[in-house]
């Protein structure tokens, strides 16, 4: 259920009222009922205030990405073919008309770009190269706008301050490299089969890079030297056949041939832990104290880490969203959000229909938005803990496409064009 506070309900058009309000009786609840009434009502008459909105010069098909600490618009390609990448600083808590722009540099004139973000001082653009058809990175300066250096593949960082390169998004064999972050030189790499490389993080870096071959054997390099550190078999005999591959904390999870069972490795030396009858599974993510299985045809079943036991399971249609601390957020078959227990699979809340946000920061609440029958957004907190949703704002003429970097929302206006609020709270 939704909990909206009574200074902020009359922006909210009485057409999204909470999902399942809770059903009561009695003169004392139709009593409470008339003053809330009245208490809307009084809301209502207060005039709106003002939300100081931003300006981003974003021309038509151009695409905006929120970094920590500015906008990054990748404009599209002119008539003559020229295409640009222009940084703007955030404003500050004021707001204003408009940014400052920090730089502008020239992009490749052909391919598509799906991402930007900041990294190691470095702001990493990628995209498709129409010349290869692989995804490129190419790192500028992200104080000054001076190209570095581009090659094949997604930046990925390592845990001694390098950089890993990861190319494994063709039809033939790819590649995991590693260069200097400031110069782009290339120290090694090594082959890797398509679809078949995890990552082993520490603190949010790479320190291991896992790949499975199509003939059975896991591989196991270091992320540092590119050295080959363990390799197990895991299809006896002279077989080749596909499996899916995913590193969740120290654990390897494979799904062999038939997808009947999911099978634990542990790293960094790779021995075999337990075998889970959890068929079908897509992926797997770390849930309060287990792991959270997700079939590939919706569902969920957890396990325990240590001996692969289930401890519950859901066969579906939920579908496993997000995860917080020991809340899961999934998404019902009526299209709803809720919260659920991951120790238990007990539903504990109903959030009701929301779009969520794309954040620069995944460890920030979660956000989510939902449109207006007159053109507005209404932005709010998803809180899984406390099982409730709680309005932040409500934005006049935003189509959406928002992304968050807290407390600043950039989001895409009606009339095509990019603004930058802050959220209140």
């Amino acid at each position: 259920m939704s909990i909206i506070e009574l200074g902020e309900i009359r922006d909210e058009p009485p057409s999204l009222p909470p999902v399942r309000p809770p059903r009561a009786a009695g003169r004392p609840v139709r009593t409470v009922a008339v003053l809330l009434v009245a208490l809307v009502t009084v809301a209502g008459a207060t005039p709106v205030r003002h939300r100081a909105v931003t300006s981003v010069p974003t021309a038509p098909g151009a695409s905006a990405y929120l970094t920590e600490d500015g906008v990054a618009v990748v404009d599209a390609s002119t008539p003559t073919g020229d295409r640009y990448l222009s940084v703007y600083d955030q404003p500050g808590p004021a707001g204003g008309d408009g940014v400052r722009r920090r730089w502008r540099a020239a992009l490749e004139r052909s391919g598509d770009y799906v991402t930007v973000w900041i990294q190691r001082g470095m702001l990493l653009a990628v995209g498709v190269s129409v010349a290869s058809g692989v995804l490129e990175t190419t790192a500028f300066d992200a104080r000054t706008g001076q190209q570095r250096w581009r090659h094949p593949g997604i930046a990925q960082r390592a845990t001694d301050g390098g950089m890993l390169l990861a190319n494994d998004t063709g039809d033939a064999l790819g590649t995991v490299s590693r260069v200097t972050p400031d110069t782009g030189r290339l120290l090694w790499s090594v082959p890797v089969p398509f679809g078949g490389t995890e990552f082993h993080r520490r603190g949010g870096q790479v320190d291991q890079i896992v790949f499975v071959q199509p003939t059975g054997e896991v591989q196991v390099y270091d992320a540092h030297t590119g050295a080959l550190r363990h390799s197990v078999d895991t299809l006896p005999g002279d077989r080749s056949a596909f499996q899916r591959v995913q590193v969740v904390d120290d654990l390897v999870l494979l799904v062999p041939p038939g997808s009947t069972e999911l099978v634990a490795f542990r790293l960094p030396a790779m021995e075999r832990v337990w075998t889970s009858p959890v068929p079908l599974v897509a992926w797997a993510v770390p849930c309060a104290d287990l792991l959270c299985a997700v079939q590939q045809t919706g569902g969920i079943q957890t396990i325990e880490p240590a001996t692969g036991a289930v401890r519950w399971s859901d066969p579906g249609p939920d579908m496993l969203v997000d995860v917080r601390r020991d809340r899961l957020l999934v998404a019902t078959s009526e299209q709803q959000y809720a919260v659920r227990d991951a120790r238990t699979g007990r539903e504990r809340a109903e959030l009701g229909r929301w779009q969520l946000v794309n954040q620069v920061r995944k460890e920030d609440e979660l956000l989510g938005v939902r449109p207006t029958a007159d053109g507005r957004l209404v932005v709010a907190e998803l809180d899984l803990t406390a099982g409730r949703t709680r309005i932040l704002d409500v934005l006049p003429e935003v189509a959406g496409g928002c992304q968050a970097a807290r407390p600043v929302l950039l989001c895409r206006r009606l009339d095509g064009s990019t603004g930058l609020w802050r959220l209140t709270r």
